[in-house]
């Protein structure tokens, strides 16, 4: 009974991460719009799941970030967030609980029309950015 109950959770662990697409980003000043010169960098996943959740955690080091989102828009591009990260601990952001995709926000995703960027006081705009690359 054990054995049978350990596998049927391994099998459905399985399922969950199966369903959702984990994507490593890695943000630089010279991704951002207009490039920023900076040691700052960050690094994380942002899960997207087939329901459109997403989910995830971004470290930063080198830079003070007063706000954090998942942008709309490709590569060189600027554009509206569309999920604002929650602050955490030592340069941690992440996704609040509960944050989803519309349908259009998901196409654009699948497409790489998605980014993170974190905004310090010196670079209201971001001063680190990655494009999330399916």
């Amino acid at each position: 009974m054990f054995g049978s109950t350990c596998l049927a959770l391994g099998i459905f662990a399985v399922s969950l991460a199966a369903s959702a697409e984990d994507v490593k980003v890695t943000l630089t000043g010279a991704e951002e719009v207009p490039a920023v010169t900076t040691k700052a960098m960050g690094e994380g996943t942002i899960a997207i799941g087939k329901d459109m959740s997403v989910s995830g955690t971004v470290k930063t080091t080198g830079i003070e970030g007063v706000a954090a989102h998942i942008h709309l828009a490709e590569a060189g591009k600027n554009g509206p967030p569309v999920v604002t990260l929650i602050k955490g601990e030592g340069g941690a952001w992440s996704t609040p609980p509960g944050a989803k995709l519309t349908e259009e926000q998901y196409k654009a995703f699948k497409a790489g029309n998605l980014y993170v960027n974190v905004h310090s006081a010196a670079h209201k705009g971001g001063e680190i950015r990655g494009q999330l690359k399916p």
